[in-house]
């Protein structure tokens, strides 16, 4: 049976040593007294409701699934799912990073996100009832009426109510442009919406009371295309003037997807029959509204992989000292017993090693990217907020694409060190495997998150947020480029980064005569963007490590960490220069290919 241990070591190296997230937050007037012990204290009350009780019921809510009545349209969550929301409620997670003004106890996100890389590796598909809630809260927080706001933020708040997004149509995924449902205006000021939703992730259960359903949806008028999407709150039961529940919303789930993974999430097919909605923000704005939320869900499929990237390693590297397979190459080191454990090979190592550098990369930039979001929202600053917003939508879909990449394959390499126990579900290994397939997928697809990091986010402000990073690059060159101890870690991004703004400008240049230069270029182009930030905060991670050896501290840990930030740059870190030769290689050979695809 498989075992988790929250990374809380890791954590606090990376938030307090690293990051220096305390420092951070003592200029943010909603956090400025929360400090290193604070966080320390509810993270460790954290890891143990991951550890103890959502993990627990991991492999057997994959077993058992959820449940539709198709009579009452009624969904079963599996044995042991809403006692342990019960619990999650009661301990007030559901409030850790929520507003106090409606009953939430105001922690910074990066606290939150922290929380979830742990419930992410007990059990992603029971985090996702939750997780998709903080979605809702946040998109209703910020373009929410004050009747919308007082209605739905106390109970999501509590997690008395959970909520949803509906973008999906059976004909449209990523392309909202098309989408048919429509929102008839009504006399007392709400609205008619008829339509079908599909791939709606924890659309119906039995976990809470009622579901805040945020559809979008075209009005009468609406333009075509994206432009005419409108925004809508839609609840499961409708919510009479002194809070009560009313009568049943005419939403209902008609159908659960059948799926490779995360089965102990109900993912639905959302049938909309004439239900009654009000308007979130403003008439055809509604994509801009929803983006709060989609951005807020893209950087938590990225803390998915991770938190599956944790849970895979930890369990292959327990496996891999237990079991004993052939001899080393080198010389018998179990020397009494009759097979060397397996942990003694090179290319077993090599696969611990990637899983552990992917996981621990990816913690350091999903904290920074947490922190980032924290000053968006609350530094006094504005050029600060400003700043910190442009440096979040950059690595956004690094973030959600670089790491749900790396996390797949993690996984995969995990489940290899078991070998043929890999591919028996007792182990747990084939199901972080099959849970981890998914991330890639929803919430825009790791190609469109390409397509969005290069057309977007750098050729289309001239690359003026991806030098704002490259800045952040070279101070940290210059501030290490003479020590012979960082050398081995600065030398490689220091080349990559001046290699960056030739790399960019000409898939630009090449992008202006041709777009699908741009297109063909993207994923292998995201990668090397990936890389880069990897590097550079593996580098940050061995400046401090090295600087706490230097100081006479003995903690393994240090070492431990210039070990796997040693690895990255020898073993991963390379494979940027095969990206940009495949980058460049342009889109002739994929495009002029008509025989081939015949």
């Amino acid at each position: 049976m498989p075992t988790y241990t929250p990374p809380l070591r890791d954590m606090q190296f990376v938030m307090h040593e690293v990051l220096k997230v305390s420092d951070e937050l003592k200029a943010l007037p909603p956090h400025a007294d929360v400090d290193a012990d604070t966080i320390n204290a509810v993270l460790e009350e954290g890891g143990k409701f991951a550890a103890e009780v959502a993990f627990p019921i991991n492999i057997s809510g994959d077993t058992e699934g959820c449940t539709l009545d198709k009579t009452t349209h009624a969904v079963t969550t599996p044995q042991g799912f809403k006692e342990a929301y019960a619990k999650y409620v009661e301990g007030g997670w559901a409030a850790l990073s929520c507003d106090p003004a409606y009953g939430g106890q105001g922690l910074p996100f990066v606290v939150n996100q922290c929380f979830y890389e742990m419930m992410n590796s007990a059990n992603q598909a029971w985090t996702m009832y939750p997780g998709l809630s903080h979605g809702a809260y946040e998109c209703l927080h910020a373009h929410g009426t004050e009747e919308q706001k007082k209605i739905y933020l106390p109970k999501l708040t509590s997690g008395e109510w959970t909520g949803t997004m509906c973008l999906t149509e059976p004909h449209c995924g990523t392309d909202l442009g098309l989408l048919r449902t429509k929102a008839e205006p009504q006399a007392d000021g709400t609205y008619r919406i008829t339509g079908a939703k599909i791939f709606i992730s924890a659309g119906e259960h039995d976990m809470t009371s009622n579901i805040v359903h945020l559809v979008l949806a075209r009005l009468p008028d609406a333009p075509a295309g994206s432009k005419g999407i409108s925004l809508f709150v839609v609840p499961k039961f409708k919510v009479n003037a002194d809070g009560s529940l009313g009568e049943r919303n005419a939403i209902y789930c008609g159908g659960l997807e059948h799926k490779m993974g995360i089965h102990g999430n109900a993912t639905a097919q959302i049938v909309i029959d004439g239900a009654t909605g009000t308007l979130v923000g403003q008439p055809h704005k509604g994509l801009a509204a929803m983006f709060v939320m989609m951005n807020a869900a893209r950087l938590g499929v990225g803390n998915q992989s991770l938190g599956l990237t944790e849970v895979a390693f930890q369990n292959a590297l327990a496996y891999a000292k237990d079991r004993i397979q052939m001899r080393s190459l080198s010389g018998t080191k179990a020397k009494d017993k009759p097979a060397d454990p397996i942990i003694v090979h090179p290319d077993v190592r090599k696969m611990l090693l990637t899983a552990k550098a992917y996981a621990e990369g990816a913690r350091a930039l999903q904290c920074f990217c947490a922190v980032l979001l924290d000053k968006e929202l609350s530094h006094p600053d504005e050029k600060v907020r400003k700043d910190s917003g442009e440096m979040l939508a950059l690595l956004t879909p690094i973030v959600k694409a670089f790491i749900t990449d790396n996390g797949f394959e993690a996984t995969v390499m995990c489940q290899q060190v078991f070998g043929g126990h890999g591919y028996i579900k007792e182990w747990g290994m084939e199901q972080h495997v099959r849970d981890a397939r998914i991330n890639m997928i929803y919430e825009g697809t790791n190609t469109i998150q390409s397509l969005d990091l290069l057309g977007r986010k750098i050729l289309g402000n001239n690359g003026a947020s991806l030098k704002k990073f490259g800045k952040l690059v070279g101070q940290l060159v210059e501030e290490e480029g003479v020590n012979e101890k960082m050398a081995e870690f600065i030398n490689p991004i220091a080349y990559l980064g001046d290699q960056m703004t030739k790399f960019t400008t000409e898939i630009g240049f090449k992008g202006l005569q041709n777009p699908d230069e741009v297109g063909a270029a993207a994923v292998d182009y995201l990668r090397v963007a990936g890389h880069l930030v990897f590097g550079y905060f593996f580098a940050r991670m061995a400046q401090v490590a090295l600087r706490e050896i230097a100081a006479g501290n003995t903690d393994p840990f240090y070492g431990a960490k210039l070990q796997t930030a040693r690895f990255y740059f020898a073993k991963l870190f390379p494979e940027t220069a095969t990206l940009m030769r495949t980058a460049r290689a342009g889109s002739q050979v994929l495009m002029d290919t008509d025989l081939a695809l015949a």
